[in-house]
């Protein structure tokens, strides 16, 4: 299921004062990681190889809210979805740190 192209992926607000707890907020990074790995096409396991780790069950923690993508791999995680690293880094940033997202952007969204 490919994304039309005038679609944009990044448009989310930014949690606000009454931001949900950190777990919550991961498993919402997790549930739009996993969107945007189901809009390229790939598995767990076929984005896992291509991003060079040695278990898929890694992409499986990250998209249900038990882990966070490595600020290393952000840029080939982007890469591999065929997403701008910027603002696939920046929405990370939304989800993973929000009061330094609110600190760094204020209330825009992206």
């Amino acid at each position: 299921m490919k994304r039309a192209k005038h679609q944009d992926v990044f448009a989310v607000q930014p949690p606000g004062k009454d931001a949900p707890e950190p777990k919550q907020l991961r498993k919402q990074a997790g549930d739009w990681l996993k969107q945007r790995r189901a809009d390229a096409e790939l598995s767990q396991a076929d984005l896992a190889a291509r991003l060079g780790l040695k278990y898929y069950t890694f992409i499986s923690q990250v998209e249900n809210g038990f882990s966070r993508v490595p600020t290393e791999l952000i840029g080939a995680w982007a890469d591999q979805l065929g997403l701008e690293q910027r603002a696939f880094a920046r929405h990370l940033l939304m989800y993973y740190e929000p009061e330094l997202y609110r600190l760094l952007f204020g209330a825009e969204s992206k």
